[in-house]
C-alpha cells in the first residue's frame, strides 16, 4: 500500500489577463503549497478502479478527478491491473485551495511509485495537463509562477518562512462563475505580480505582503459579503496580509510565527467552522510509504 499526503495550495496572487480563444481565461498566478493535506492511500487490485472518499459530497465514480487520475494512468501505461483508492479529506471542497487537483496529482504520483514505471518529470506534467489546469503545480508544489491556462510554471524563489490561517466560510463560489463574472467588470485594479516576483527574489518579506492580491477577490466579496466579513476578521486579529484564495470562499491571513497564527486561528473558530493554522510547505506531495 502506497500513502500520499496531498497539500493545498494558496494564490499568493491571481490575475486573469483575457479570454483565450480555446475558451478559457489566460492567467497570471503565482501560488504556494501549504501544510493542510488530504491522505490517499493506494493499493494495486487485480482489475477496475474503486474509489471510496470520506465526504458524501464527493462522487466516487469517473466524475471525480482522483478516479480520472487512475483512468488516465492505467490507460497511458496500458495496463489490466486496477487499484484501489481511498481519499481522507481535509482541505475543504469548493474554496480555491485546490484539493480536487491535490488528490488527482497525487494519484499519479502515488501510482507510479506502486507500479514503479518510473515516470519523468515531463511525463507527469503532460498527464496532470489533460486532468485540470491546477494538477501540474500539485504535482510540483512549492512557490511558483503559472502562466497560460495556469498549466505553464516557472519556479520561484522560496516564500520566507511563514505561518497561513485559513477560513472558509459556509458559501462555496464557482469558478465558472467567477471567471465569467470577471469577463463583465471594468476599471479592473491588477495586482503586481512583476512585483512580487521581485520581491520573492529579493527575499523582502514586507514587499511580498504588498505585493499579493487576487482580481477576483472584489467580484466575490460583492456577490459574499461574508467573504469580506472574514477578510476583515482576519486582518482584525493580525494578519500580516490577507487575501481570498483562488476564486474563493476560503480566505487566508499570513502569519509571522505558529504562535500568532494559532492565536488568530482559535479566534476565528468562533466565527467559522472550518479554520485551520497550518506553515508553508516546499513540495506538493509526500510519498509516505
Amino acid at each position: 500500500m502506497i500513502t500520499v499526503k496531498a497539500n493545498a495550495k494558496i494564490n499568493l496572487a491571481l490575475d486573469v489577463l483575457g479570454k483565450r480563444r480555446d475558451g478559457y481565461h489566460e492567467v497570471k498566478l503565482v501560488m504556494q503549497s501549504i501544510g493542510l493535506a488530504d491522505t490517499i492511500w493506494m493499493e494495486p487490485k487485480p482489475c477496475g478502479i474503486e474509489l471510496e472518499v470520506d465526504s458524501p459530497e464527493l462522487p466516487v465514480d469517473e466524475s471525480n478527478l482522483a478516479y480520472k487520475a487512475a483512468r488516465l494512468f492505467l490507460d497511458e501505461h496500458s495496463m489490466q491491473h486496477g487499484v484501489s483508492i481511498a481519499v481522507k479529506k481535509k482541505i475543504p471542497m469548493g474554496a480555491g485551495l485546490a484539493g480536487g487537483s491535490a488528490d488527482a496529482a497525487a494519484v499519479l504520483l502515488g501510482m507510479d511509485k506502486l507500479f514503479g514505471t518510473r515516470m519523468t518529470q515531463s511525463d507527469f506534467m503532460r498527464m496532470a495537463a489533460k486532468l485540470g489546469s491546477d494538477v501540474p503545480f500539485c504535482i510540483i508544489g512549492g512557490t511558483m509562477l503559472a502562466e497560460g491556462r495556469g498549466e505553464c510554471l516557472t519556479e520561484l524563489p522560496e516564500l520566507p518562512s511563514c505561518w497561513v490561517v485559513l477560513a472558509k466560510p459556509d458559501v462555496s463560489v464557482s469558478t465558472a462563475w467567477a471567471y465569467n463574472a470577471f469577463d463583465d467588470e471594468k476599471d479592473v485594479v491588477h495586482p503586481d505580480i512583476d512585483g512580487l516576483q521581485q520581491a520573492l527574489k529579493d527575499g523582502d518579506m514586507q514587499k511580498v505582503l504588498s505585493n499579493i492580491g487576487n482580481v477576483l477577490e472584489p467580484i466575490a466579496v460583492r456577490e459574499y459579503p461574508v467573504i469580506g466579513d472574514y477578510l476583515a476578521q482576519m486582518e482584525k486579529h493580525g494578519a500580516q496580509a490577507c487575501r481570498m484564495t483562488g476564486s474563493g470562499s476560503a480566505v487566508f491571513g499570513i502569519f509571522k510565527s505558529q504562535v500568532e497564527a494559532e492565536s488568530a486561528a482559535a479566534a476565528l473558530r468562533g466565527l467559522a467552522s472550518e479554520v485551520f493554522a497550518v506553515p508553508v510547505k516546499r513540495k506538493a506531495c509526500t510519498i509516505e510509504c
